[in-house]
């Protein structure tokens, strides 16, 4: 696997590792805070935290080409459904359980990968597909709490609304992702702050007191900034489902921060879980090694020119992205030539 993928996988881990600081610190913030304002301070401190960071970094910072007016659909479409999906899971908690919420949420893994494949053609391989399957059943076992656990209600189906909304703004992300990083990350965490306030200030939820807002505001620079500036690079070179598929070590890393800081204890569905996601984390690595490697082609023609044929024959390497089905056989090409005779036609 070469240093570049290396790179996004660690990105991913990261940015995983980030947003599963947010678990254990927001519970108890939350016992000052409303859940829409607590929303609001996490997104508003990523996108100040991630601009101030932007300032002190100005060479790291214009490496990236900027957001530009084609960019804007997908800039748009991530704010709104970022402001929308938390919308739908209030209305979701609130007409059912916490749990029953917790369980479905995790579809979101799932949603981010069909409209992936179907609506953005991301390929997605079958060995990847096992690895979404393994991935979800542990977090569905991580957060079952009995057989009272799953009911399907109205509830359910907001709660299922916000998971998609989430797979939909993974994916314009993703679109947006080989842009300037921090640019997506300031306008995500400002605009989608302001819109979850706006939500707050209609709910008319207390405000807590500043130290409680310093503490949310440096909450949300670390496990959303940072979380989201590591998951939009690994985007760019994983793609949103296999992205997604790191992602899911999130609540097994925040399980554990709870069991270090907040003395919750770690129970057996717990270990049976974490084995689960660790045999799919294993495919989602496979699936990385697997599909990444270069071939070297020879190609022959012929002409004839002034009643004499003559023949050629071209060598180039490049570098393939495999991806393989039962009905297909594809490549994504980064074509670096090795050699090329003049006039020589390029065949694939």
């Amino acid at each position: 696997m070469d240093k570049v993928k290396t790179v996004a996988i660690i990105n991913a881990l990261m940015a995983a590792v980030f947003y599963a600081i947010n678990v254990p610190i927001s519970k108890l913030l939350l016992k000052e805070a409303g859940p829409t304002t607590m929303a609001a301070l996490l997104y508003l401190g990523a996108g100040i935290g991630i601009a101030l960071l932007s300032a002190f970094n100005k060479n790291d910072r214009n490496k990236s080409e900027r957001l530009s007016r084609r960019d804007l659909p997908f800039v748009i479409g991530m704010i709104v459904l970022d402001i929308a999906a938390p919308i739908f899971l209030m209305f979701g908690i609130s007409y059912g359980s916490s749990a029953n919420a917790s369980l479905l949420g995790n579809f979101e893994i799932v949603a981010t990968t069909v409209i992936a494949l179907f609506i953005f053609k991301e390929a997605v391989s079958r060995r990847l597909w096992a690895a979404i399957a393994l991935i979800t059943l542990s977090s569905v076992l991580l957060s079952f709490e009995g057989k009272g656990s799953f009911q399907f209600s109205l509830g359910s189906l907001f709660v299922l609304a916000a998971t998609v909304c989430w797979g939909f703004e993974n994916n314009c992300t993703r679109n947006i992702s080989s842009k300037n990083t921090y640019e997506i990350v300031v306008l995500k965490g400002i605009f989608s702050g302001l819109g979850a306030l706006f939500i707050a200030i209609l709910k008319r939820e207390a405000i807590p007191g500043i130290i409680y807002i310093a503490a949310a505001l440096m909450l949300g620079f670390v496990a959303y900034g940072l979380s989201i500036f590591f998951y939009v690079r690994a985007q760019n070179i994983l793609g949103a489902a296999k992205t997604s598929a790191y992602y899911a070590i999130a609540p097994f890393v925040g399980a554990f921060l709870s069991f270090l800081f907040l003395s919750e204890q770690l129970s057996e569905m717990y270990i049976i879980a974490l084995i689960v996601m660790i045999l799919g984390s294993v495919l989602v690595v496979a699936d990385t090694l697997i599909r990444h490697h270069a071939h070297q082609h020879e190609h022959s023609f012929s002409h004839t020119h002034d009643g004499v044929t003559h023949s050629h024959t071209v060598m180039h390497s490049h570098e393939h992205d495999h991806y393989v089905t039962d009905e297909k056989h594809g490549h994504r090409h980064s074509l670096s030539e090795l050699e090329r005779l003049p006039g020589a036609l390029h065949l694939q």
